[in-house]
């Protein structure tokens, strides 16, 4: 028997105070002691004002690890009573093993709890959340807390990036979406953890009843766009650090985040939202009439266009007046954008009961996407 399922509480964590754009290379260090170039363009198109890191600035050192973080966003949703499973989202946890919920379970010091690790890169939070959804909804679990969190600055700052190539400059200006690749990455990704609580009756004042989640992959038909821990072979075919000399990690910058520009360009808006968008219109019935806020993760300014664009297209046209993102105030936190946005909307006084939300998650990894659809009652 299926029961409802209730997100009764939200929290964010944003470590130390926030970062404006003219900070951000003294917190993170300056690439073979230069300034950047290329850093005020691509600020300029992504449109992010200030971020948090997790950087204490008088040490320049990581003061928090990612399950620290993740665990003060948990405590953050104040006393959620006895909790029976613990789902974690990210791309960056702090080891290869164990699981990044295990870490976390173990900072925050509870009873024995199913503890599930999901992973993947924006996407790795939807993921965790549709888990602790099912969980209650399957009435295995009474309580679930669903998080998603990045440290992006344990691989943005200075010493993990080669000198960056001045022709890479000239790019810039003339294609803005090519500031993802490589080490332009380190102007847009930062720090930060959200959570939720799923539960299988609402809490007042305000509880937004999950209707369903969808989650889709192109994986299929689409190589590695954004990855990390690995490099590119001539085929196109990921290459992984395992079989690359540990001699090389470093020269190569192995471990940074990169992204394959052409493909992400030629690809996102399609495979991420065009298409899944669609497919999801047929299957649940959705019309723009019936969304009161549509909740996109932006990784960048630059795709609001090309977004509004692709939902007029596939015949869901929402206004941007019914728009909510926190992308130029909070940075991109990959799949802690999703909570770390929710939590501000929920918080705000803004949502109405009867209100229908939407949110749009897509991940450039191997272009996947999540679609979440809420009713505030």
């Amino acid at each position: 028997m299926r029961t409802d399922v209730f997100l009764t509480r939200t929290a964010a964590f944003l470590p130390f105070s926030p970062v404006s754009n003219d900070e951000v290379e003294e917190v993170l260090g300056r690439v073979g002691g230069q300034p950047s170039r290329a850093r005020r363009l691509v600020l300029r198109s992504n449109g992010i004002v200030s971020r948090h890191y997790a950087i204490d600035r008088a040490t320049g050192r990581i003061a928090m690890t990612n399950a620290q973080m993740t665990a003060e966003a948990v405590r953050a949703l104040g006393d959620v009573g006895a909790v029976d499973c613990l789902v974690t989202g990210t791309s960056l946890p702090d080891q290869f093993m164990p699981g990044h919920a295990s870490m976390v379970h173990g900072e925050l010091g509870w009873p024995r709890l199913e503890a599930v690790s999901c992973a993947g890169i924006c996407l790795a939070g939807t993921a965790a959340l549709k888990h602790a959804w099912l969980a209650v909804r399957a009435g295995d679990a009474r309580r679930a807390v669903a998080t998603g969190s990045e440290l992006a600055s344990a691989v943005m700052t200075a010493g993990n990036f080669e000198a960056e190539a001045q022709h890479k400059v000239q790019a810039l200006q003339e294609r803005p979406e090519i500031a993802f690749e490589k080490d332009f990455l380190r102007w847009m990704l930062s720090d930060g953890a959200g959570a939720v609580l799923l539960e299988a009756e609402p809490r007042g004042p305000l509880s937004l009843r999950i209707d369903w989640i969808e989650l889709s992959s192109a994986a299929h038909e689409l190589p590695a766009c954004m990855y990390s821990g690995a490099d590119k072979a001539e085929d196109g075919s990921l290459q992984g650090w395992a079989r690359i000399p540990p001699e090389d990690w470093r020269a190569r910058s192995v471990f940074a985040v990169k992204q394959d520009v052409r493909l992400l360009n030629e690809h996102i808006v399609r495979a991420t939202l065009g298409e899944p968008l669609r497919a999801v219109m047929a299957r649940r019935g959705l019309a723009a009439e019936g969304v009161d806020w549509f909740l996109p993760h932006l990784s960048s300014h630059y795709f609001v266009e090309p977004v509004r664009e692709c939902l007029a297209a596939a015949g869901l046209p929402i206004p941007r007046e019914r728009w909510f993102t926190n992308l130029a105030t909070k940075g991109n936190t990959g799949s802690a954008s999703p909570y770390i946005m929710l939590d501000e909307l929920f918080r705000s006084g803004r949502i109405r009961p009867g209100h229908r939300l939407l949110m749009f998650v897509p991940e450039s990894g191997r272009f996947a996407s999540g679609f979440v659809h809420m009713e505030a009652v």
